[in-house]
Parts: C-alpha cells; sequence; structure tokens
C-alpha cells in the first residue's frame, strides 16, 4: 500500500511540474513516414512549452501558421501542370514561407497506382518541380526546398476508383526546421 502511494506522488508531482499548454490544433506535419510517432512526440515537447506561463513560442506560432501549408495540390491524370485549383494552395505555402524564413520545406510528389514504376517515380518528381518552380516565381529561394519522387509508393487512398486515384496524384509539403 505505502507503495501505491508513493507512486502516485510521484505521477502527481511530474504531471503538475510541466509548463504544458493543450494544443487547439493538430500541429503536426504530416508525411508519410514510419516515424512519424516519435517526430510527433518531439514537436509537442517543443512547440507548447514557452518560457512563461501560457506563453507560445515563436516556433510554434510558425508551425500553427504552417497549417496553411498544410493541404496537397492535386493533379490531373497523368499532367504535371499546375491547375488553377492548386494555385491558392501554392500562394498560401509562399506567404507561409516568406515569413518564416528558418523553415524550409521537402516537396513530395505522388502519383496514382496507374503507369510502370520509372514512369511514376519520374511523373512524381515532375510534379514536385512544378510546385518547386512556381514557389520560386514567388520569391521563395530554391536553396529552402528539396524534393523527393515516391511515385506510387505512397498512397493516401488505396481503392481502386477515380476519386481515390485523384487523392494520390499530389505534391506533399514536409516542414522541416
Amino acid at each position: 500500500m505505502k507503495k501505491v502511494f508513493i507512486v502516485l506522488l510521484l505521477v502527481f508531482a511530474v504531471g503538475c511540474s510541466s509548463k504544458y499548454l493543450s494544443p487547439t490544433h493538430d500541429t503536426t506535419p504530416v508525411t508519410g513516414d514510419e516515424t512519424d510517432f516519435a517526430k510527433k512526440e518531439v514537436v509537442e515537447e517543443q512547440v507548447y512549452m514557452g518560457d512563461d506561463e501560457g506563453e507560445i513560442s515563436s516556433e510554434t506560432e510558425a508551425l500553427i501558421e504552417g497549417r496553411a501549408i498544410s493541404k496537397d495540390v492535386l493533379f490531373d491524370y497523368d499532367k504535371y501542370d499546375i491547375r488553377p485549383d492548386a494555385r491558392p494552395i501554392l500562394d498560401s505555402v509562399a506567404s507561409w514561407m516568406n515569413r518564416n524564413l528558418g523553415f524550409n520545406v521537402t516537396i513530395e510528389g505522388h502519383c496514382d497506382e496507374r503507369g510502370t514504376n520509372e514512369y511514376n517515380l519520374a511523373l512524381g518528381e515532375k510534379r514536385a518541380k512544378s510546385a518547386m518552380d512556381y514557389l520560386v516565381s514567388l520569391g521563395v529561394s530554391s536553396s529552402r526546398m528539396g524534393m523527393i519522387t515516391y511515385g506510387e509508393e505512397n498512397p493516401v487512398c488505396v481503392e481502386k476508383n477515380e476519386e481515390c486515384w485523384q487523392k494520390n496524384r499530389r505534391a506533399h509539403f514536409v516542414i522541416l526546421e
């Protein structure tokens, strides 16, 4: 009984001593990576700890604003040109990047499952490059952006229909510090 009381006392003491502020929004960048869970824990520790009680760090504010770049740019079948509905998304990414110079972005190019692996890898690269070129045209330095292609390897939807394939034909943005 004494051990249980000591354990409960320690849990209570540790739980009351932190300056953790509960988040109002999920600010974890979605990367599709296996290590997202570990990254999320690190981000939460860094993000919600301010210098004083009730303060949110500037890094937190930048990541919260970074939600503006959490939307994917979608592409038409077998295309890599920027669609009119993608321009507002890319405009918000450029605006965010120009305000937050301490952050870089990796642009991931993705495809649906149709086509060969080699073709889809090349098409994914062209999609990431199109998004990058558009951002450069809006004043974002190319040195702050990287590209990677996944082709068809990391789908967000696995059903075999046009609605699902459309979700997979995308450029996805990952925020880096």
